[in-house]
Parts: structure tokens; C-alpha cells; sequence
């Protein structure tokens, strides 16, 4: 069932409030064929919604939102050192890293926290202190829009990087990820090396997968808006990675500039620095801006439009180009 004129407002992390011309729920996986041919039919366009909490609205959406709700999480297989499971694009990323820790299964715990749906976390390829969600993805399952079939994409074919896969360009609104397969460890390894996260681990009682989730979480606390009070997508750019030569030319200038090497694709620059740098930290217009303890996160401080959100972001780029001609990417999608 099409409702029309549907209140996206509970629906984007941002709070914006805008409206889109159709809304329907997607329960089960066998309403994918017949969803598809009525848009088809009426020649709707259309997006695919899970938590909308990667996604700035910058105006009402004049098409269909499909809000993927598939749920459920399953063990498919298992043997001496490794289970896989299979888990619902519409379940809650941190209900199913909850989950996991809890079955002291390894893998995802340094993911914790971060906001959004199960199905979107291969789209962006999503990665927090030292881990991303690629290395324990075996396959993406769904269905391609508009040739009307289910598909399985595996790791390889998913062209995973940094923020980025298959499903962010060539697949772009192409394919709707019904449900994603995890490999996840028995014996885990903990990645407890990124930033400040050993140094409060190793002040625990005890040093398990509980207390590394705990650790992330409290970092991520510290430094972050509850969405709940303030509007936001967590971070709004990636992390821009440039060639060795190019950081050279940079800590001539700057020599305080922080640079990880980031494999074949050249150094990382934490866009944080970037942002503090130019002078955006903390800066507020009007019912928007840069959160004080994290600047790469942009919030909506009360009744803010996307457009002014979007605006305030471009103001952000703007500088550091001309700073630093280094041109920020955005991770949050804009409609």
C-alpha cells in the first residue's frame, strides 16, 4: 500500500521535516517483485530508506520512499573457529553488534554505536577505529532494480573501499539489499590499536569483547550528540585521502599535519583537522552547525531545513579548498 504525502520527519536522523509523494514499508522479502512493478508501472521514481540516518533532505522528495523494514537474524553455518549468519537489511546495526558481542562472536564490536540500518552498512561500507565492515561482509543479497531479479553479490564483486562499494556507484539505486551474510569469529582478535581506544580498554576490569564495545561506546559518547537531543548523520565528510607527494608538499606548510598511510591509495587526512584548521569547529548559524567536540559532525540544533544544513556543509568545503586544496567529500547522501 502507497501512502501519499508521507511526513518524513521520524524518518531522517537530521530531523528535517519534508514529505514524500508516496511512502510503503517493505516486510518480506516476497513483496520485493510485485513492489517493484507497480513503481514501475506508475512510473514513480523512488529511494530506498532504512533508518535515514545517512541521508539529508534538502527538499520534499516528489516520488516513492521505500522504507526497507526486512528483519531477522539467523546462523546459517558454523564450524570449529567461525560462524556466518544471515541478517535482515531493516534491522538496527548496533541491535545485531549487541547481539553478536553478547554471543561473544568477533568481528563487529568496533563498530558500535554507529547509527543506521544493517542493509546500509555494505552500501558505505561503514568503518569506525580501526575496522570496516568489509572484512567480515561474505555477501550482499538482493534485488536488481529495474531488471526485476534477486541477486548475491560476494565480497570480491562488491568492489569494496573507503566509504565506498558497488551499491554507492554503478549499483546506485539499482539494487535493494534484502539482507547481508557476516563471517564472525569464536576466537576473537581484538583491535584495540586505533587512537585512544587501548588506553581505556586496558584500564578495565577485564579485557573481553563486552569491554571493548563498552570502550567504543564511551568514546563515541564523549564526543558525540545524542541524536535523540540534536539532529545528525554522524559524520557528514569522509576522511580525504591524498598522494605521499602531495602530503609532502602540505607539512612543509603545515607541519602539524596528521597523515595515515591509507595502503595503495595514498595518505588519510583526518578531515577533522581540516575543519578546526580552517576555523569551523564549534561555529553555529543560526539552527545549524559544527558540533564543538567533533567538527565532522553537522546538527540540526532545532527545526533546521536541509537546505540550510547543506549550505552550512558548502561553506565547510569551501574553505578548505581554499586552504588546503583538498576538496572534502561528503558521506551523507543529499536529496
Amino acid at each position: 500500500m502507497f501512502i501519499q504525502n508521507y511526513s518524513l520527519l521520524p524518518h531522517n536522523s537530521f530531523g528535517v521535516d519534508i514529505f514524500a509523494g508516496y511512502y510503503t514499508q517493505l516486510t518480506q522479502v516476497d513483496q520485493v517483485p510485485g513492489l517493484m512493478r507497480e513503481t514501475l508501472k506508475r512510473n514513480l521514481n523512488y529511494i530506498i530508506l532504512g533508518e535515514g540516518s545517512n541521508m539529508l533532505f534538502t527538499r520534499n522528495f516528489d516520488g516513492l520512499v521505500i522504507h526497507n523494514c526486512l528483519k531477522g537474524i539467523e546462523k546459517i553455518s558454523e564450524d570449529e573457529k567461525e560462524i556466518w549468519c544471515r541478517v535482515g537489511a531493516g534491522e538496527n546495526w548496533d541491535t545485531f553488534v549487541s547481539r553478536m558481542v553478547e554471543s561473544n562472536y568477533g568481528g563487529v564490536e568496533n563498530l558500535s554505536l554507529i547509527p543506521g540500518s544493517v542493509g546500509a552498512s555494505p552500501v558505505q561500507n561503514i568503518g569506525a577505529y580501526g575496522a570496516e565492515v568489509k572484512d567480515c561482509i561474505v555477501s550482499v543479497e538482493g534485488y536488481t532494480l529495474p531488471e526485476s531479479e534477486f541477486m548475491v553479490f560476494n565480497n570480491e564483486e562488491c568492489r569494496f573501499g573507503y566509504r565506498e562499494s558497488i551499491f554507492k556507484n554503478e549499483w546506485k539505486n539499482r539494487f535493494l539489499v534484502t539482507s547481508v551474510v557476516f563471517r564472525l569469529s569464536k576466537y576473537p582478535v581484538l583491535n584495540t590499536e586505533y587512537g585512544d581506544v587501548k588506553g581505556i580498554f586496558m584500564n578495565k576490569p577485564e579485557q573481553s569483547l563486552k569491554t571493548l564495545r563498552e570502550t567504543i561506546m564511551e568514546i563515541r559518547g564523549r564526543k558525540l550528540p545524542d541524536i535523540r537531543e540534536f539532529g545528525n548523520a554522524g559524520s557528514f565528510f569522509k576522511n580525504p585521502v591524498i598522494s605521499a607527494l602531495e602530503y609532502g608538499k602540505l607539512k612543509e606548510r603545515w607541519p602539524d599535519i596528521p597523515g595515515y598511510e591509507a595502503g595503495n591509495e595514498g595518505i588519510k587526512i583526518p578531515a577533522a583537522w581540516l575543519i578546526e584548521k580552517t576555523g569551523w569547529k564549534g561555529v553555529r548559524e543560526g539552527r545549524t552547525g559544527s558540533w564543538p567536540l567533533q567538527p565532522l559532525v553537522l546538527v540540526n540544533y532545532g527545526s533546521a531545513t536541509g537546505m540550510e544544513i547543506f549550505e552550512f556543509s558548502e561553506k565547510i568545503r569551501m574553505s578548505v579548498f581554499k586552504q588546503f586544496g583538498i576538496g572534502l567529500m561528503r558521506e551523507v547522501n543529499v536529496y
